[in-house]
């Protein structure tokens, strides 16, 4: 027996049910997207290796990038993610563009990490920003449509919560531990990963940073203080229009939600599962300055990222992708021989030209057999056109769920089919 090829590790085959679950996660989020008024696009697979340094944080350039030489010498990457792509585009065109801009896009993206439970090599991720507003009212639609999405997929607010946090009051609430300035980025990261580490080695981290036992103990009761978003003006505000916007029920404060790209500077979320059985759903926040370190003008926006991984695993979860394996409005055309051929293959042209999905027989098998196919298809209907249909100027329509049958004129064929 022969050996077959083996795939790349951390990367997925989409057979036609997955990829029917990828769209209609797809059409989601693009439904959402658009309610919004945002407008689509996308950036390159394929960049430079200097965009990420100025854009990202140390360990997406250094440890989970495929980076490699191309034949000029140049270190290129699959893009780990979208905004570094955003801001060159957003700088190359700058005095161009209306702002705030609305875009939003989909497509694929790859990370060299371990591949595990909700994480892949290589992954489709949805990312959506509004750019050229530094307002509260930009963070909190950003905040929307995340919530908007879930709703829209059947997420209630009791199987899911957005978790909201302000860097900003962070880092005030960092100076009043006395916490020195070159300290804070570092303690950020690490309050990120509070959850990802044990609480001992995450304590000795903190530790390591020149914080003293009285300052980790501050902090330790300062990130359970479900309470501190209340001396945040800025987050008053983001409750309050979420609220106006019918909203408020999927939030959750969490003094621990930080995000751990560099760029964040103000509000930001992260939603999960209420039972944090799944990685985060989706992630994202305000960032003050988008498009400054690639060369253009600093811009305010506020966007989030989500990936199809965890999403998916959390909608069958809780049961809430519908079933992919039912029959779809795909029409069956049957041969029932070299005579009738010709006009099979005309009815299926015309129905294709009429805006329905069809799908005609390769040769002149039984027709027993051919409707057998049509059935493990899940197509919705066959079409017969024999020779007594061919001398009628019928088809014989066989609805293959309720297994009856009609004979209707071939000139009102399209018209049946639409009112069936």
């Amino acid at each position: 027996m022969k050996t077959i090829v083996k795939s790349v590790k951390g990367t997925r085959d989409f057979y036609p049910d997955e990829m029917a679950k990828r769209q209609w996660i797809y059409g989601h989020l693009k439904t959402v997207s658009e309610s919004f008024g945002y407008q689509q696009y996308d950036g390159p697979c394929l960049e430079t290796l200097e965009l990420y340094a100025a854009k990202s944080g140390e360990e997406l350039v250094k440890e989970q990038s495929f980076v490699f030489n191309d034949r000029g010498g140049d270190l290129i990457t699959l893009r780990p993610e979208l905004t570094p792509s955003l801001a060159r585009m957003i700088a190359e065109k700058q005095n161009e563009l209306v702002f705030p801009a609305r875009w939003w896009s989909y497509g694929p993206f790859w990370r060299y990490e371990r591949p595990q439970r909700g994480r892949t090599r290589e992954f489709f991720q949805w990312n959506i920003d509004l750019i050229g507003s530094d307002s509260v009212e930009s963070d909190a639609e950003l905040a929307a449509v995340a919530c908007s999405f879930m709703r829209s997929v059947g997420l209630s607010p009791e199987q899911v919560k957005l978790r909201y946090n302000d860097r900003q009051l962070m880092d005030q609430a960092f100076s009043e531990l006395g916490i020195d300035s070159e300290s804070k980025s570092a303690l950020l990261r690490l309050v990120d990963r509070i959850d990802k580490l044990p609480a001992d080695v995450w304590e000795e981290k903190v530790l390591g940073l020149g914080l003293d036992q009285r300052q980790l103990t501050a902090l330790k009761s300062l990130l359970a203080d479900v309470n501190l978003w209340q001396r945040s003006e800025r987050l008053v505000k983001f409750v309050s229009l979420m609220r106006s916007m019918g909203q408020v029920e999927y939030l959750e404060y969490d003094p621990r939600t930080i995000r751990g790209l560099d760029y964040y500077t103000g509000i930001v979320f992260e939603a999960y599962d209420v039972n944090q059985e799944f990685r985060a759903i989706l992630g994202g926040g305000h960032y003050g300055n988008l498009v400054g370190d690639v060369g253009g003008d600093p811009l305010p926006g506020v966007g989030f990222a989500m990936g199809d991984v965890v999403v998916q695993l959390v909608l069958e979860h809780f049961g809430l992708i519908p079933d992919m394996k039912t029959e779809t409005e795909t029409i069956f055309v049957t041969v029932f021989d070299d005579q009738t051929n010709p006009e099979s293959l005309r009815i299926a042209s015309d129905l294709r030209l009429a805006g329905f999905k069809v799908v005609t027989a390769l040769g002149t098998e039984k027709l027993g057999k051919q409707l057998k196919f049509a059935d493990r298809i899940r197509a919705s209907k066959a079409l017969v056109i024999g020779p007594d249909e061919l001398a009628k100027e019928e088809v014989m329509v066989k609805d293959l769920q309720t297994h009856s049958q009609s004979s209707v004129p071939r000139a009102q064929l399209v018209s049946f089919l639409r009112n069936e």
